[in-house]
């Protein structure tokens, strides 16, 4: 099955390449690698705020993870024109807007890494990074980026 067929059957429309908050641009391809920049998890075409821990619970978390997960497959597809390209997800890693106290930012990050496996097959599994930290770009509670290889 397809990248496009399975993304279909999960009734995923990728959504068109943000424009950059800051000085960067939203992907760089080097040799068979593509690193996507950050990411910042949306609800409803805005930022997600909120801390994990504080206002937002593990399995909204985990939701706002995947909600990344579909803007990155939408910039992977800008950056490699067919993600059917694609022959390994490489690694995530995953900033989690937390409490000190909260220590599940691996969990919320499953979000992304699943939907991911998911999507990719075998291709998709990857190494992963997931921190807590004080405080994310625009006070959204999740971001993460990803590296590709791409054939």
């Amino acid at each position: 099955m397809s990248v496009y067929d399975k993304l279909s059957q999960l009734g995923i429309t990728l959504p068109p390449v943000s424009v950059p908050a800051a000085a960067y641009v939203p992907f760089v391809r080097t040799g068979n690698l593509v690193f996507l920049s950050g990411h910042l998890a949306k609800k409803d075409g805005k930022v997600w705020v909120g801390q994990l821990g504080a206002n937002i619970d593990t399995a909204e978390g985990k939701q706002a993870a995947r909600a990344v997960a579909v803007d990155l497959l939408g910039t992977l597809h800008a950056a490699v024109g067919d993600l059917n390209k694609v022959t390994r997800i490489v690694k995530l890693m995953s900033l989690v807007n937390s409490t000190g106290s909260f220590t599940e930012q691996h969990l919320v990050t499953n979000g992304c890494s699943e939907l991911i496996a998911e999507v990719f097959g075998d291709k998709g599994a990857h190494a992963r990074s997931a921190f807590g930290v004080a405080q994310v770009p625009m006070g959204a509670c999740v971001e993460i980026e990803l590296i590709a290889e791409v054939g």
